[in-house]
């Protein structure tokens, strides 16, 4: 099986957020940085070389592939900020404002698009699906 890619890593979040170029895009991440640890009552810590993490728990599928992952997090990408947060019920995707929406993954532009307290809701939700499903 192959190695994962993306592990917890010794990078310091800060040194690598003061790194993003964009001035409005860094600001964002700290808030997020702020607000994620907040929900998830973890510290952030670096996981592969580009993700901002929270928490962690191990998965295995039924075909054997296992791992650890952050139960939170986000990176800040090229086209947007990456938010690794399972998206919730349409109804809850609709009220949070401007964004994209993947499997496991919500796409802003900037954090003013959105709303927080939706976006807050949503990071609840999920770290406590992804508690659920694969307990300690």
């Amino acid at each position: 099986m192959a190695e994962l890619k993306t592990k917890k890593t010794e990078k310091s979040v800060e040194e690598f957020l003061n790194d993003v170029p964009a001035e409005a895009v860094r600001d964002d991440c700290f808030a997020l940085v702020k607000l994620m640890t907040k929900v998830t009552g973890e510290a952030p810590r670096m996981w592969g070389p580009a993700i901002v993490g929270f928490g962690q728990y191990h998965y295995r599928y039924d075909s054997g592939h296992e791992g650890d992952m952050c139960l939170a997090g986000f990176s800040p990408r090229k086209q947007n900020i990456t938010l690794y947060v399972t998206p919730g019920t349409a109804a809850a995707m609709e009220k949070l404002g401007k964004h994209k929406a993947g499997k496991g993954c919500i796409y802003i532009k900037r954090l003013q698009d959105i709303d927080t307290r939706i976006l807050t809701t949503l990071i609840e939700r999920s770290v406590d699906n992804i508690r659920k499903q694969y307990p300690a």
